[in-house]
């Protein structure tokens, strides 16, 4: 039974992945008409709905039913996609993109915290450990995705919408295999198991407080976070730029294979994520990496061929990242209120990105992407060093 559940929850993660619309999407945005400021600007909204939505929907995930949530989430991002393959053939398409990408940041804050809340809680144990299921379901999702991305970059060289199309069917047979999944609210019989909201709110308050998760909040749910969702925001035009200079034929093709190469990369890291924590340690891995990731992205702008392999790399090491975290922090978090306290860690992360993503739209349309993504790179750097000098932001 527990295998089974197993591999539902690794079948969900990979319809997950199949982002076919991810190779091409803020090309998409370009030849809808859209500048780099307001492609921020969607961003920033997309940011700013996680942080009005990632409490409330992270307690009713621990209230109604992880599972529940899941499903509700994975619906609501279907419908977006379909809408926002077709707000591209609007003569003013801002507006529709903008009010659809609040509804895709609904969709997601559904699923934040309370897919990891619902794997921590349902699936880790017998034995298994939570950066074991996590680390192999993030592989298997991003196996699915290098297959996702090189058809996302052949869809796209027909008709840059296709991809969003293919992309919301698949994650409508995700939300189908969430309902074959257990009904978590099984403990709603038992009136004293059930979450209330003060419970939540205090178990929020409980893991802000302690000063282990505080000074890690800040290395990663700010400083790295920002810095490797905006080199994802300026992957696509900056390599678009930088492949102007080779002739490697079409973009939209190329950046369909490369993309299938990065999640190649990020699934060999998350696959050995166990492996990884046990060699390497938390404690040396959260220095590290934030340094070499800051690094890499200054020097695609010193030397602009080395953007190739940086966005490779800055992919891998995030994906392997981001499951340390949560193991990290759910380590330290007690299971009453534990999606509305991951979710708190997600609005946490919103909020701090908002100035970096407007400041960095705007540099790009002034400057340059590649100009904006190396200050981006600095300052994780240069944040990076002073936090440690200051503090241990990962106790071990």
């Amino acid at each position: 039974m527990a295998s089974t559940a197993v591999a539902r929850y690794y079948a969900y993660k990979a319809t997950k992945a199949v982002e076919l619309y991810r190779p091409i999407m803020y090309l998409y945005f370009a030849g809808a008409g859209l500048s780099f400021f307001q492609i921020t600007v969607l961003e920033a909204a997309y940011n700013v709905t996680t942080v009005v939505g990632e409490i409330p929907t992270g307690y009713l995930g621990d209230r109604l039913g992880r599972r529940n949530g899941l499903v509700l989430g994975t619906l609501v991002i279907t419908f977006t996609l379909l809408g926002l393959g077709l707000a591209g053939r609007l003569a003013r398409p801002f507006p529709a993109f903008l009010a659809l990408y609040v509804c895709w940041s609904l969709g997601y804050t559904f699923r934040s915290g309370t897919e990891d809340a619902w794997l921590y809680d349902s699936l880790v144990g017998d034995g298994r450990s939570f950066s074991d299921l996590r680390g192999r379901g993030e592989s298997f999702a991003l196996t699915a995705g290098v297959v996702a991305a090189v058809a996302g970059g052949y869809l796209a060289s027909v008709e840059l919408a296709y991809p969003f199309f293919a992309a919301a069917a698949v994650t409508g047979v995700g939300a189908a295999i969430l309902l074959t999944a257990d009904d978590d609210r099984a403990d709603a019989g038992d009136p004293s198991d059930r979450t209330t909201l003060s419970a939540s709110l205090e178990a929020v308050r409980a893991a802000f407080s302690d000063p282990r998760l505080r000074a890690f909040l800040v290395l990663y749910y700010v400083l790295f976070s920002a810095a490797t969702y905006l080199a994802f925001i300026f992957l696509q035009p900056r390599i678009e730029t930088v492949a102007a200079g080779y002739p490697l034929g079409d973009v939209e093709t190329l950046l369909g294979w490369y993309y299938a190469a990065i999640s190649l990369a990020a699934a060999g890291f998350t696959y050995r994520a166990e492996w990884i924590r046990r060699t390497v340690g938390l404690r040396w891995w959260f220095v590290a990496v934030p340094l070499a990731v800051g690094l890499l992205l200054v020097g695609q702008w010193v030397l602009p061929v080395s953007a190739f392999l940086a966005f490779v790399l800055i992919r891998g090491l995030s994906e392997a990242t981001r499951v340390f975290a949560s193991q990290y922090v759910n380590d330290r978090i007690d299971a009453v209120g534990r999606a509305t306290t991951l979710s708190a860690m997600s609005m946490v992360s919103g909020l701090s990105v908002i100035p970096f993503q407007l400041g960095s739209g705007l540099l790009s349309d002034a400057l340059s992407p590649g100009i904006a993504l190396a200050a981006t790179g600095g300052l994780l750097v240069v944040g990076t060093v002073v936090l440690q000098l200051v503090s241990t932001p990962v106790d071990e």
